[in-house]
This record gives C-alpha cells, structure tokens and sequence, in this order.
C-alpha cells in the first residue's frame, strides 16, 4: 500500500520554552518509529517561534530559536509576523543563516522585487517510493510594519496560489505553511483546492481533529507549544486525517530547561546602561516616577508635545544600583514599537475623553505586542482638560490646529482609540519601547 505520510507541526510557540523538551523529545521519538516503519515522517513549525518577550531570544536575536528548531530536526517552516516585524532587517537576514531547515514564504521580498535568499516560496520532497510531497507557505500581511523595516510584503493568498501552480504539475501532496489567521484558511481552501493540507496559525486557533473544506485538511495546534499537530496521510487510500497531543501529558525530560534558557539570556544581556540611585517602583494604576521618566524619553525621542501610554507596560521596578538591558527587557519586554500620530485638536480631545474610561486600567489584554497582565491607568503626558479646553504643552488647543502625539503601536490598532487607525501615522521601527527608554538613559549618562 505504500507509505504512509505523518506530519508533525507546531505554531505560535511565542518563545515559551518550558513545553519545548516534551515536544523535541516526542518529534524524535515518533521519527525513529515512523521511519523503522518505512514510513515518511515530516516535522513543521508555522511561524512566530520567535518572541522578544523571553530573554533567550532577546540575547540571541532570534538564533537561539533556529538552534531549537536545528536541534529537533524540523524539516521546513514558514515566518511569523514576530520573525518578520519584530527583527531588524539585517537581524531576519541573518536569522537563519545556521538553519538546517528551509524556510517556505512566497510572499515576503526587497524593495525592488528579489527574493531573500534564505525563503523559498515552495519546496518538493521526493519519498522512497517516488511520491512528491510539495510545501508551499506565507505570511501575515502586516505591510505597513513590514515596508518600515525596508522589506515588501505582497499578498499571501495571492503568493501561495502561484506556489501552488508552479509545483502542482510535479506534486502528489500539496501542504501549505499558512500564518495568515483561520479564515484566511478558510478562504483559502475555497479559493484553492489543489491544496491537499493547510497547517494553520497566526490566530492561535485549535482543531482537535482538523477541518475538512472541500478536500482540503485544515490542522492548527493553538500557541505556546501546548499541542503539537499530528497529520497523517495514506496516499494510495486518499486518507487524511488530523489530531492533537497535549504536550502536559507527556512526560518532562527537563524541568529546568526554560530557567536555564532565562539564565542564558540574563548574561547575555548584561550590558550595563546606567546606575541608578533610587527606587522606581512600577505602578499600574496610579502615576509614578517611573511613567513619568518613560513620557519623558518618549517625547525626547519623537518630539512631539504629548504623550499617551498605559501604566500596565512596565512589568518590573528599576532595580536601584547597576542597571542593565535584562532589566530594561524585564521592565518593558513587550515587542511594541512607537508610533507617531497627526491629530486635529478636536481629534486629540476625543483620544482624551476616552482615556478616561474607568473600566479600562482593569482590563486583562493579551496580543496586540502586549506581554503584560492589565492594561493599568492610561498616562497623558503634555496634555490637560481644564474647563473643556484641552491644553497641549501647555497651550489651548484649537480645534483644527494640528498635533503630533506619540504613543505605542497596539493602541493604532483600533481596539481601543478607532480614531487612531484612520490617522497619518510613523511608525518608529525597529525600536521596542525598551530600546526607546533605555536609549534615553544612555544620553543623560553621555551629558
């Protein structure tokens, strides 16, 4: 009868590692048994394996990562918006210089057209006995972010449908490396059936047993490494067939493993910045020294005369004595970027009022680049409402007069201010908060 395909696949690790000698332990185990089966075995990752959040991969830009996945012997994957957004162009290009994997990503190219050198847009694996197995993948469209960092992102579905034509002459299986989101997936099956298999992520959606549209397999293993994915695929049966194994049911090999990648990366890390001679304590919901020093360095940076930000951000106090980038990431280690947004005055009054809203500090927010608990109390910096008038720097603020406010990426998102989705905006990249408020120390140091 043939082979029998198993695809192994993970999603949205996000950097927590503490699943990851469980996963690496049952990848290497269930390989050796497929393969004294005669049986193929192929073992995936669908992006966003990175997350600066997590100091190892801080310390290492990313490469820590590709040793993991090196050292599990994954076969293929396809970049997240944390890979492709979160980096420096020349850190992403040089990311997976060490890779023993192929990265699959048809849609992410230089200014002027080419193709990185380290993406494929599709890759075929030839089996023993002769059947063609043909991945294709792409990546979250975050163009905005992606054209800042100096790259082109072009559009996914339209990338992985091109993939596809060019390979499907050749491949028997088709498998697609999708971090689009699960009704880009969705859509995608529709609107391409030659593909046979999507491993889905970007959403960190769950499907216990897959999802059948049409003839297509849909898979996708939540986030964190809490599941791995497990296809499997009899060729000769036209047999497809997904399910999920709970990583907390295996057994650990190293519960100490995630602790030691923290150690890892607190050296590597330990660049001193400044010395400081008194507590800053972190607040979420009241004012403090601390939020008072980041509106600070944020206006310094960006130059603008007012300021907004959420008290929930910093996540430890500043250590008195030595301080250093591993406090900085430990304080602020969200990978959120500035942004800097054109405002009428009457448009920035509107941005005040709702900052008000007393349900928000209590809020718990996660995505978005937000890697803390609560959003905290909103934090206005340069601007004041005294008798309906609303004052920037001081001064009254007409109506159709024009500002610039600076403030963090997540809030441009419309969730919260939808005002400020629509807006002219800059978005400051590659620098994290972080980099923003210790850069800020560095030059009072310098002066």
């Amino acid at each position: 009868m043939g082979e029998t395909i198993h695809i192994y696949h993970t999603n949205d690790l996000h950097s927590h590692f503490s699943n990851w000698p469980r996963i690496k332990n049952l990848l290497a185990e269930r390989k050796r048994w497929h393969e004294e089966e005669g049986d193929v075995c192929l073992i995936l990752d669908i992006g966003d394996h990175v997350d600066r959040s997590h100091p190892y991969t801080e310390g290492t830009a990313g490469k820590g990562n590709v040793d993991l996945l090196n050292d599990a012997e994954y076969d293929a994957v396809t970049i997240g918006n944390n890979e492709g957004i979160t980096l420096s162009k020349e850190e992403l290009d040089e990311l997976y210089v060490q890779a023993d994997f192929d990265v699959i990503v048809a849609n992410l190219h230089e200014p002027n057209g080419d193709r990185p050198e380290w993406a494929k847009p599709h890759r075929l694996i030839e089996t023993k006995s002769g059947y063609t197995i043909g991945l294709v993948g792409a990546t979250a469209e975050f163009t905005p972010f992606y054209k800042r960092l100096g790259w082109t992102v072009s559009d996914a579905k339209n990338a992985i449908i091109e993939a596809v034509e060019a390979i499907k002459g050749e491949a028997d299986l088709i498998v697609c490396l999708s971090h689009l989101g699960v009704k880009e997936d969705e859509y995608l099956a529709e609107l391409c059936p030659d593909i046979d298999v999507i491993l889905g992520a970007h959403t960190h959606h769950i499907f216990h047993e897959g999802k059948m549209i049409g003839n297509t397999l849909l898979g996708a293993a939540g986030k964190f490494g809490m599941y791995i994915g497990h296809v499997t695929i009899e060729p000769f049966l036209q047999e497809k067939k997904a399910q999920l194994i709970e990583t907390a049911t295996l057994q650990s090999s190293d519960d100490t493993f995630n602790e030691l990648l923290i150690e890892q990366g607190k050296a590597q890390l330990d660049e001193p910045i400044f010395y400081n001679e008194k507590e800053l304590k972190a607040e979420w919901f009241k004012d403090s020294a601390l939020a008072e020093l980041f509106g600070e360095a944020l206006l310094e940076f960006s130059g603008a005369p007012c300021a907004l930000f959420n008290a929930g951000l910093f996540m430890e106090d500043m250590p008195i004595g030595k301080a250093t980038r591993y406090d900085f990431h430990k304080m602020l280690p969200h990978p959120i970027n500035p942004c800097l947004i054109e405002l009428t005055g009457a448009e920035l009054k509107e941005i005040y009022m709702q900052s008000l809203n007393a349900e928000w500090p209590h809020i718990e927010l996660k995505g978005m680049g937000f890697r803390g608990a609560v959003v905290g109390k909103m934090i206005r910096v340069g601007l004041e409402l005294r008798n309906h008038q609303l004052f920037v720097g001081g001064k009254p603020a007409a109506h159709d007069q024009t500002f610039e406010l600076i403030t963090l990426d997540m809030f441009t998102f419309g969730y919260f201010f939808p005002t400020l989705k629509r807006a002219p905006k800059k978005y400051f990249m590659p620098e994290f908060l972080r980099d923003v408020f210790s850069q800020y120390f560095r030059s009072k140091a310098i002066r």
